[in-house]
C-alpha cells in the first residue's frame, strides 16, 4: 500500500498514489507492507533506489545509514507492542531529501497513523519533509515511552507477586514455573526493546548531518540534541529494568531451589522418624522362642507404644531445634 502525503495551500492532504499531476516535492511516501511493483513506481518517480526487505534487515551501521545521490538513508528497528499480544519488531526505512520522505515499512506501528492524522489538521508546524521527519521521530519516541511503561509496570506486578508479605503466606498458589515463563517474556521484550532505542539513537545522531544545510539548522540541532537525551534516559530506564529481570528471574529460580530442598528435606525426616519404628518392628518379628515379650499378656500393646514413642521423639526434637 502506498500513501502520499503532500503540502499545498499550507495543509497535508493525502492522496493516492495513481492521482494524476503528484507532485515532486513536500510530500511524504509512506510505503506499508509494499509490493515489488509499488516499490518500482516509486524509485522510478523519485529517481532513488529504495533497499529491499533483506537489505533492510542487515545490521551493519554503514548499511543502515548511508547517503546516495542527495538522500538519506536511515534503518531502524521499529517495534509494535498491543496490550495484550506479543511485541513485534521489524526494520523501517527512512528516506529523506529536501524535496521529500519515504518510509518503508513492514509493520503498522501507532505513531505513523497518528501522526499522519495530525499533520492533516489546521495549524500544523511541518512545512517540509525534514520537519515530518523530525516530528515523526518525536512521536515514534513517545510511543516507546509508552511502551517501556507498559511492560516496567508488568515487571513490577510480577515482583510485587513474588515478593509482597501478603503473597508470602499463600506462597503455594503462585505458579513459579509459570512466573518464570511470564519473567522471560519480558526479558525478550525489553530486548526488543533496547534494541530498537540503539538503532533510533544512532539514527538521530546521523539526522545531525541531514540537517546541516537545513535554513533552520540551529533550532533542528537543538531539537535532535533534547530527542538524544530522551532516546538516553529511555535506555537507561530499560537497562535498570533488564537488570530487575535478571535479579527475579534468581530469585525465582531460587524460591524453586528452596521448595525442592524443602520437599527433599520433608522426605529425608520421614524416613527417620520412622526407622526407629522399623527398627522395633524388625526385633519383635524376628522368630526366637527365648524372646520374653512373646508369652506376656501385653507384648503387643507395648511394642505398639514403643514405636510410636520413638516416633514422635524425633519428631519433637527435630521441631525444637527447627528444622522442620
Amino acid at each position: 500500500m502506498i500513501r502520499v502525503f503532500h503540502r499545498t495551500d499550507g495543509l497535508w492532504q493525502v492522496n493516492s498514489w495513481d492521482k494524476p499531476g503528484l507532485p515532486f516535492r513536500n510530500i511524504w511516501v509512506d510505503l506499508v507492507s509494499p509490493s515489488a511493483e509499488e516499490i518500482s513506481q516509486v524509485q522510478q518517480h523519485l529517481s532513488i533506489e529504495i533497499p529491499s526487505r533483506a537489505e533492510m534487515q542487515e545490521i551493519e551501521a554503514t548499511s543502515r545509514l548511508y547517503q546516495e545521490n542527495g538522500a538519506y538513508f536511515m534503518t531502524v528497528t521499529g517495534i509494535t507492542s498491543p496490550e495484550h499480544d506479543s511485541m513485534e519488531s521489524s526494520a523501517i526505512t527512512f528516506i529523506l531529501s529536501e524535496a521529500y520522505l519515504v518510509t518503508v515499512r513492514y509493520l503498522n506501528p501507532k505513531p505513523f497513523d497518528a501522526f499522519a492524522a495530525r499533520i492533516q489538521k489546521p495549524g500544523s508546524n511541518c512545512s517540509s519533509s525534514t520537519d515530518v521527519m523530525i516530528g515523526l521521530l518525536e512521536m515514534i519516541i513517545d510511543r516507546m515511552a509508552d511502551i517501556l511503561e507498559m511492560h516496567s509496570a508488568e515487571v513490577e506486578r510480577i515482583s510485587s507477586m513474588i515478593f509482597t508479605q501478603g503473597v508470602r503466606k499463600s506462597r503455594k498458589k503462585i505458579d513459579l514455573h509459570e512466573t518464570i515463563t511470564d519473567i522471560g517474556l519480558e526479558g525478550n521484550h525489553f530486548s526488543t526493546l533496547r534494541e530498537s532505542l540503539v538503532s533510533v539513537s544512532r539514527m538521530a545522531l546521523y539526522l545531525n548531518q541531514a540537517v546541516a544545510h537545513h535554513e533552520q539548522a540551529g533550532q533542528l540541532r537543538e531539537t535532535l540534541k533534547e530527542i538524544s537525551r530522551d532516546l538516553a534516559s529511555l535506555a537507561d530506564h530499560a537497562s535498570f529494568m533488564s537488570n530487575k529481570i535478571t535479579f527475579l528471574l534468581e530469585a525465582t529460580l531460587g524460591m524453586i531451589n528452596i521448595e525442592q530442598n524443602q520437599i527433599i528435606k520433608l522426605f529425608s525426616v520421614a524416613a527417620v522418624v520412622f526407622l526407629p519404628p522399623t527398627l522395633i518392628a524388625s526385633i519383635y518379628g524376628m522368630n526366637f522362642k527365648l524372646i520374653p515379650e512373646l508369652h506376656w499378656e501385653f507384648g503387643y500393646p507395648m511394642a505398639v507404644l514403643l514405636m510410636v514413642v520413638s516416633a514422635i521423639l524425633p519428631f519433637l526434637y527435630f521441631k525444637r531445634k527447627g528444622w522442620l
